[in-house]
C-alpha cells in the first residue's frame, strides 16, 4: 500500500470515528436537554397543584368561617323572636369551621394564621355568647348583635382579604397596616365582651385557643 492509499484510508477511519464520537455527544446533549425540560415541566405541574391545594383549603376556611358566623347570627335572631334555638344547625358549623382550621394550620403562613387564630378565638366567644343567650336581659340581646354584626363580621372579612393577599389574588400594599388594625379592633372588642360577660356572671366558656 503506498503511502496516498494509507492516508486515504487513516482519513477514512478517523472520519468515521469522528461522525460516531459526534453524534454520541449530540445525542447526550439532546437527552440531557429533554430531561432538562421534563423536570421543569414536572415541577411547574408540582408547583401549580401546591397552589390548587392552597387555594381549596382557604376556599373552605373562608367558606366555614362565613357560615359558622351566619349560624350564629341567626341563633340570635331567634332567641330574640323567642324561637327555639335549634342546637344542631350551630353545633355542625361550629363542628365545620373547627375541622378547616386545624387543616389550615398546616398550610397558613404567620401573618394569615394570626388572623385566623384571632377569628378563631372570636368565633368560640360568639358561641358563648349564643349558648348564654335563652333567658337573658335584654342587653345581652344588644350586645350579640353588636358582636355578630360589628368586630367578628369584620373579623371574618379580614380573614378573606388576608387569604386573597396570600394567594397574590388581591395584594394590597397596605396590608400589613391593615391587618395589625383589624386585629386589634377585633381582640380589643372580644376582650370587652368577655368582660362584660363575666361582669353579668356568666362565664365566656367555649371559646377556642
Amino acid at each position: 500500500m503506498d503511502v496516498t492509499t494509507l492516508a486515504v484510508a487513516l482519513i477514512g477511519v478517523g472520519g468515521t470515528l469522528g461522525g460516531t464520537l459526534g453524534g454520541a455527544v449530540l445525542n447526550q446533549r439532546a437527552n440531557r436537554e429533554q430531561d432538562e425540560r421534563a423536570e421543569r415541566e414536572r415541577e411547574r405541574e408540582r408547583h401549580e397543584q401546591a397552589v390548587q391545594t392552597r387555594r381549596d383549603v382557604y376556599a373552605r376556611l373562608n367558606t366555614t368561617a362565613r357560615a359558622y358566623r351566619v349560624a350564629a347570627r341567626d341563633a340570635v335572631e331567634a332567641a330574640k323572636r323567642g324561637e327555639d334555638i335549634d342546637p344542631a344547625l350551630l353545633e355542625s358549623a361550629k363542628e365545620a369551621w373547627a375541622d378547616q382550621y386545624s387543616l389550615a394550620q398546616m398550610t397558613l403562613a404567620k401573618d394569615v394564621l394570626d388572623v385566623a387564630s384571632a377569628l378563631n378565638r372570636a368565633l368560640g366567644l360568639g358561641y358563648a355568647v349564643v349558648k348564654h343567650l335563652p333567658g337573658s336581659p335584654d342587653a345581652a340581646f344588644r350586645r350579640a348583635d353588636t358582636w355578630f354584626s360589628g368586630p367578628l363580621s369584620d373579623g371574618v372579612y379580614l380573614l378573606r382579604v388576608a387569604l386573597r393577599h396570600d394567594l397574590g389574588v388581591e395584594v394590597d400594599p397596605d396590608f400589613e397596616h391593615t391587618r395589625a388594625h383589624f386585629l386589634a379592633a377585633l381582640d380589643s372588642a372580644r376582650h370587652d365582651l368577655a368582660r362584660l360577660i363575666a361582669t353579668g356572671g356568666t362565664q365566656a366558656a367555649g371559646s377556642s385557643a
